[in-house]
């Protein structure tokens, strides 16, 4: 029997993942499943690694609407995104020959920086200064100016990123129901000058937020999305929305978001 989606494995190259790759992809032909090595041909994407494997596998895969998403844990345990186990295959495959898999959508960001072409975060945004001193940015939401910070840099986060780095910050965690994001602050300045809120914000999707990074010899921030750096040489503004795009993953009776989050944390 041939089932009928079409996989593309994603993994690091590291010669033990690579050996567990080859394991999963000889289970999966043995249940009949086609494989391609070209992801635009998959209905279906499967990470194998760690929550890490997955956000580089959405992001090396172009974010694609058309098919799933799935993730294996090599490390014996569940993860946010990674809801299958190694070792325990059968489940996955007993989910791809559910004639209809119930599906979660994740929400995503959209990000532009120097109006350029956008990039998509699942995870988080992140801009922080890279010397050993503070930088100043003036943030916008909509068309009103809300603040100017003074500080180390902000995260702007999905609510499934909430559980990353945002929340090592102590930001909150949002139910992925939500359509929002959050904005929270790295080491912010308050003093007579500069004056912030002092706490995370959480924006609805319909909000957008501008950044304006004052050009006083620290133009020159990291940022980052997800876990990869980016190679942006200058930043003078950046804009962030909640997308019309999402991530589709498989909806399974033990995978609820806050099912995650307990497993993970607790």
């Amino acid at each position: 029997m041939v089932n009928q989606h079409t996989i593309y494995l994603f993994s690091r190259l590291d010669e033990d993942t690579v050996h567990k790759k080859t394991f999963v992809e000889e289970q999966l032909l043995k249940e009949g499943f086609s494989l391609t090595d070209d992801h635009t041909e998959a209905t279906v994407v499967i990470s194998i690694g760690s929550d890490g494997t997955f956000l580089q596998a959405v992001r090396k895969t172009d974010f694609r609407q058309d098919c799933l998403y799935l993730g294996i844990s090599i490390k014996g345990a569940h993860g946010v995104y990674c809801d299958f186990k190694y070792d325990e295959i059968g489940t996955l495959v007993y989910a791809l020959n559910q004639p209809s898999l119930a599906e979660r959508h994740y929400p995503i960001l959209e990000v532009t920086i120097n109006q350029h072409k956008p990039f998509y975060c699942l995870n988080e945004f992140s801009i922080r200064s890279t010397i050993i001193r503070t930088f100043v940015m003036d943030i916008s939401i909509d068309e009103l100016l809300f603040e100017t910070f003074l500080g180390d840099g902000l995260i702007i986060s999905t609510p499934t990123g909430s559980t990353a780095y945002n929340k090592s910050v102590r930001g909150a965690v949002i139910d992925p129901l939500l359509p929002c994001f959050q904005v929270s602050e790295l080491a912010s300045v308050n003093n007579n000058r500069y004056r912030t809120l002092g706490t995370s914000f959480i924006l609805s999707g319909n909000r957008k937020l501008t950044l304006n990074v004052h050009q006083e010899g620290n133009e020159f921030p990291s940022t980052a999305a997800d876990n990869e750096a980016l190679g942006i040489k200058q930043v003078e503004k950046v804009e962030a929305k909640l997308s019309n795009r999402v991530i589709r993953t498989a909806k399974l009776s033990d995978n609820s978001f806050f099912e995650k989050v307990q497993r993970t944390f607790f």
